[in-house]
Parts: C-alpha cells; sequence; structure tokens
C-alpha cells in the first residue's frame, strides 16, 4: 500500500513520503518558525503573545515548544508548525511542508504516484502482517491456543487487552503457518528473508522461527508490521526470542509501541521507557499512552534519537532490580547525548511496572513518576547513601564514577547544573571539576601503567554502578594505611575473591589466553557463568580484546537474545572468536571445578600486578619502607601459592 501524504494536482496524484514528514516536524522549531508571525515571550515551559488569527492584543496564543504545537484560549485555534504556516499564510499542504523543510534544511519532494518506484520491501511488509493476523486468530481458537491463554489470565489481561495490542499465538506445527502464507502466494524465500523461517545447515525446507510461543507483533514508527517477539510458554529456550535483523527490522533502531504512543508523547511532552512488552501493555491499559520498550535491555543510540524527536523528556521506568539499575544508567547516557532531559522513577524493590501497575493502580504509578528525579542526582543519592564521599579516598571513587554522565550530557546547560552538584556535594571547584571532565576521557588520573583506554564519554557507567538502595554498589577500596589491598577475601554469591578489584591491568603474553577462553567457552554454556565471573574480573580486565568483547556482549546481552543475536553485535574479531568457540566439533565444558581453577588464575593475575608495582616501588625505597614493600610481597607470594596450589604462576619453569 502506498503510504504518505497525498493530494491532486494537474490530474494527477502525488505524495509527499511520511519518513520526510516526520523529519521535518522533528527538526522544525515551532516557536522560531511563530516568532516571525507573533511576538513571543516564554512564560515557564511554554511561550505567550496575541492571537495572529483574530487579532488578540493580550497574551493568550501559547506555544509549546515540548508538544510542538500552538492553542489559542479565545478562538481555539489550535495546531502544529505545518497548521500555522498554511492558515497564516494561505498555503496547501504540500507547499507548507516545502517551506518549513526549506528553512531546516531538508528537501521535499512530490513524487507522482504512478511514478514512484515500488518500495523494495513492501512484501516483506505484507507477509509479516499476514502472519500476524494468522498468529492473531491460533490465540482465539478453542484448543490451538488454550495454552496462551491461560497464560494471559495468569497474567491478567483478558480478551479485549489481546484484541487491543494484537497478540497471537504461533502453533506448534512446523508447516500450518506456511500453508497458510503459500497460499496467499508467498514463496519459501519470502518467508525466509521476513524472518519467519529459517534453513539449518543440512536442509532444503525452512522451519518457522516461532513455535509454542506468545506473540507479540512489533511495528516501526510508521505502523507498519517488521517483526516479532516470541515469548516461550513452557521450558524452551530462549525465554523470548526476536525476529532476526532483516531488511525490514533492525533491532536498535526499533521502539516496541513507538507507532502509537508518539502522539502521547508529542502531547505531553514526555516518554515513559520500560524493560518489556508486559509492561508496555499493562501501562498502556491503565491510561498510560507515552510509553515504549526497547527491544532488549538498554537504549542503543538510535533508539535515543527517536525518543528525542517526539518528546525533550524521558522517563527510565525499569525494574527495580540490579540488571534493570545498570539499564537505566547505560541508557541515561545514551538519552543525555542527544539532549535529553532524563528522569529516573524508582519502584519498590522487587516490582516491575507490569506487577505495580496491576496491584497498585494509576494512581499508585503516577505518584512515582511525579516522584522522579534527574539521572544524575539518582547517581549522587546512591553514592551518598552508601557512604562514598565520606572520606578523601572514597570521595575521588565517587567523583570518577559522576564524569562519564557529565561528559555524556551535550546540553550545556545540563553539563553545567551537572558540574554545579557535583562541586557541592564533593565540596571541589567547579572549574576544576571541568577541567577533569574534559580531560578525563584521553587519560584518566588514576589509571594503571599500561592499562586500558578510559571509557569514552557516551560509554554506559561502570558494571559496578547501580543496584538496591540497600546493597552496597561495589566493594570499597580500604582506606589508605589499612592492610594490603589484597587482603581480606570477600565472600560473594559465587565464592570469593580478592577484595579489590582492578579493571586496569596492563596487557601480558598470550599466555593469558588459555584461562580467558575457558571461561568464555564456559559463558558461551551457560550465560550466568559471565555474571559469576563479572562479580570479581569484569570484561575490561580480559587482556585478549575479542574475548573481553564476547564476555562483555555475553554480560550486557539480555538473556532473551540467542547467539546469533548477540553476534550481530560484535566486531569482526570477537565475532571469529565466537564462530571458533561454537564450533561443534568443540566440546564445551562447564565444570564447577574447571570455573573456580580459573578464576582463582585470573585473581592470581591481579596480585602478580601488585607485585611487579612493589618491585618498581622497591628500587628507590629505603629504610622501613622498604621493609614494608618486603613484606607484603611475600604476603602475596604466598597468597598466590595457595590459590595455585600445583605451581606459582610466577615460578620459573625447570630445565
Amino acid at each position: 500500500m502506498e503510504r504518505g501524504w497525498r493530494w491532486r494536482h494537474r490530474g494527477n496524484a502525488h505524495v509527499i513520503a511520511d519518513e520526510v514528514i516526520e523529519r521535518v516536524r522533528a527538526a522544525a522549531d515551532i516557536v522560531q518558525v511563530l516568532s516571525e508571525f507573533v511576538p513571543l515571550k516564554r512564560a515557564g515551559g511554554d511561550f505567550r503573545g496575541p492571537c495572529p488569527f483574530h487579532g488578540g492584543t493580550n497574551p493568550n496564543f501559547s506555544v509549546s515548544p515540548k508538544r510542538g504545537s500552538y492553542h489559542c484560549f479565545v478562538c481555539h485555534e489550535s495546531g502544529d508548525v505545518f497548521s500555522f504556516v498554511r492558515k497564516r499564510l494561505g498555503l496547501d499542504w504540500p507547499s507548507a511542508v516545502k517551506m518549513i523543510g526549506e528553512r531546516v534544511g531538508i528537501e521535499v519532494i512530490d513524487v507522482p504516484m504512478r511514478a514512484q518506484a515500488p518500495d523494495p520491501n513492501a512484501p516483506n511488509f505484507e507477509v509479516l502482517a499476514a502472519a500476524a493476523e494468522w498468529f492473531q486468530r491460533q490465540l482465539t481458537d478453542e484448543a490451538t491456543g488454550r495454552e496462551a491463554r491461560v497464560y494471559l489470565q495468569q497474567r491478567q489481561l483478558d480478551q479485549a487487552s489481546w484484541e487491543r495490542f494484537d497478540l497471537g499465538f504461533a502453533p506448534r506445527d512446523p508447516q500450518a503457518l506456511r500453508r497458510y502464507l503459500h497460499s496467499l502466494g508467498a514463496d519459501d524465500a519470502r518467508l525466509v528473508e521476513a524472518g519467519l523461517f529459517v534453513v539449518r545447515e543440512g536442509e532444503t525446507a525452512p522451519r518457522p522461527r516461532f513455535r509454542g510461543r506468545l506473540m507479540f507483533p512489533i511495528l516501526d514508527e510508521l505502523g507498519r508490521h517488521v517483526g516479532f517477539g516470541g515469548r516461550a510458554l513452557g521450558d524452551d529456550t530462549p525465554k523470548y526470542l526476536n525476529s532476526p535483523e532483516s531488511a525490514v527490522f533492525q533491532k536498535r533502531k526499533t521502539l516496541y509501541n513507538l507507532h502509537t504512543a508518539k502522539q502521547a508523547m508529542r502531547r505531553m511532552g514526555r516518554a515513559i521507557v520500560v524493560e518489556g512488552y508486559l509492561d508496555v501493555i499493562r501501562l498502556v491499559l491503565a491510561g498510560v499512552e507515552d510509553v515504549v520498550a526497547p527491544l532488549g535491555t538498554a537504549l542503543t543510540d538510535e533508539q535515543a534519537q527517536l525518543l528525542v524527536r517526539y518528546a525533550p523528556e524521558v522517563f527510565l521506568l525499569y525494574d527495580s532490580d540490579e540488571a534493570g539499575q545498570k539499564a537505566t544508567f547505560r541508557s541515561g547516557l545514551e538519552l543525555l547525548a542527544q539532549k535529553a532531559t532524563v528522569r529516573v522513577v524508582t519502584l519498590p524493590e522487587n516490582e516491575d511496572p507490569d506487577t505495580f501497575v496491576r496491584d497498585q493502580g494509576r494512581a499508585a504509578m503516577d505518584r512515582q513518576l511525579t516522584l522522579a528525579i534527574d539521572l544524575f542526582d539518582r547517581q549522587v543519592q546512591l553514592l551518598e547513601r552508601l557512604g562514598w564521599f565520606a572520606d578523601l579516598r572514597r570521595r575521588r571513587l565517587a567523583i570518577d564514577k559522576l564524569l562519564p554522565t557529565i561528559r555524556a550530557a551535550r546540553d550545556p546547560l545540563t553539563r553545567d547544573l551537572y558540574l554545579a552538584r557535583l562541586a557541592d556535594v564533593s565540596h571541589l571547584d567547579k572549574t576544576t571539576l571541568s577541567t577533569e571532565a574534559d580531560a578525563g576521557a584521553e587519560q584518566g588520573r588514576r589509571r594503571m601503567p599500561g592499562g586500558p583506554p578510559e571509557r569514552a564519554s557516551d560509554e554506559p557507567m561502570p558494571e559496578d554502578f547501580g543496584g538496591n538502595d540497600e546493597a552496597p554498589l561495589a566493594p570499597l577500596p580500604p582506606p589508605e594505611g589499612d592492610r594490603p589491598a589484597w587482603k581480606g577475601r570477600k565472600k560473594g554469591k559465587y565464592g570469593t575473591g580478592p577484595e579489590w578489584k582492578t579493571t586496569n591491568i596492563p596487557p601480558r603474553p598470550r599466555r593469558d589466553e588459555p584461562v580467558e577462553r575457558a571461561l568464555v567457552r564456559a559463558m558461551l554454556a551457560d550465560r550466568g557463568i559471565a555474571e559469576r565471573v563479572a562479580e570479581r574480573h569484569p570484561p575490561s580486565s580480559f587482556r585478549h580484546p575479542p574475548y573481553a568483547a564476547l564476555f562483555a556482549a555475553l554480560l550486557e546481552a539480555p538473556f532473551h537474545d540467542d547467539l546469533e543475536q548477540i553476534g550481530d553485535r560484535l566486531a569482526p574479531d570477537a565475532l571469529a572468536a565466537l564462530r571458533e568457540l561454537t564450533d561443534g566439533s568443540v566440546e564445551i565444558s562447564v565444570e564447577a571445578s574447571d570455573i573456580g581453577l580459573s578464576l582463582s588464575k585470573l585473581d592470581a593475575r591481579v596480585l602478580e600486578f601488585r607485585i611487579d608495582q612493589i618491585r618498581e616501588m622497591m628500587r628507590t625505597a629505603t629504610g622501613a619502607a622498604h621493609d614494608e614493600l618486603m613484606k607484603e610481597r611475600l604476603e602475596l607470594d604466598a597468597e598466590i601459592r595457595r590459590l595455585l596450589p600445583i605451581r606459582s604462576p610466577r615460578a620459573k619453569p625447570k630445565g
């Protein structure tokens, strides 16, 4: 079906693509355009002036930059930037779009429909829409959809809810959908290209990608079917499975429910971001319409751009668990880079938006939204509650954790406000902090020699930033003068390890590669192992770059992503490592003893680095200082022998 705005011109139908209209609308500054016709003055978040339509003299004409609209409280004229120039200058619709497009530097071309090239993706949109309708019928089928209906009823979603969001069910019959789409004229090549079927190696007949799953249709910004999210109803893995990347579906550029939420986002001047499909559905059913979800955990740069196109203020409403907190801060940095105002909504422990609204209702959610605080304030709040500003050493660490957020803020005023807030809480000069923020992207002052580059300004917060208010964000390094940093082994969820950890271990020879390889192979077999390893050694401590990148990808990816989806986000060297490690001829072992030994080797590696530091310090130390260093070195050697009792990793091989 042809899309876009159509009109008749000398007997021929013309069209301006919807994508072009939306780009022009998003780029236009309505205040700047209307101020050429109306003297406007700021009044809070809006602008006021006399109405140009009824010739008023009082400031009854209001212009809202957040909503991109105007309204007169006397004559009730209202609209957007296009309708204003149409009415004020007597232009037709295409001329108004072209005029505004010229002002913002976007070329607007009206194409005769009969001369317009067919959309090469149209067949994919059509077959996906047909599949969505078929999935919906399966859900309501008395026998086929019974399991899915029981699940939805358990989640307190009735049939009106299913129909409103076009939910469906993919039965286990491997040929039913194929037969139906064949009857509509779609061949197997089209079914595979649209992401509905896959052809496995060594087979010729395609298999359905989704079987025995509750189906959530995914539509793009313009309301076209581009893919599906399927939730397993039994023990199938992964729990959630998305359509693969294709010509019409790029997960990083898509937001669930944006096609219906965008008008509410414009109207409200805000967007609410949640984690999952059911979170979106529950909020919309409760009357909160300006809500979307990324098709993963944290927002991508492209998704952040989509959001700020419709709303300058974004509320992050993620789950209250640790993963949700981490995703909140990662998403916040992406949004700050797009000059958005970012607010964090905090839910009670063990709650998510779906359960909270279902149990507490819309009014309780509105209260939580009212209590939302700025992203930077939330980070400061967490650090203050946990004592990170209690002494000079911890204060320095707290500043290092907050500087990436300041660097991510592209809006100058927001950046200045953040610097002022940090100066207040740290009792440091604002100018000094600004200098540190500017210089920090090149080389951190506290980096160890030979360590990896500091995170870029728009990268996520460190892995240990986030979590519940009651739990520490990360083990706090002991104050100066206490026991050596390696002492006092920390009992954690998965075992013991050095109380301190570093993400800045210098490059070593490739003899380090086998232990990293063994751990990454285990992570591929059991994704939970990635979390276990990260508690003691984050990805940045790995010295073999492809394994470090693969470790980070496994740690950050949602559990419903399969390896194919994870591979789509990897650089070539990391993708090559993934393919080599998942070769069918390689048996992946996840013996607990093997994992424990590998972690002990990494622990020993950290201690080795400290010994190298001590050696350098001993060259110039004298007297009591030299004796203290020697004592610490001997203690570290003993600890390494305890970690690796077979042979000290520092001992030279005989022969």
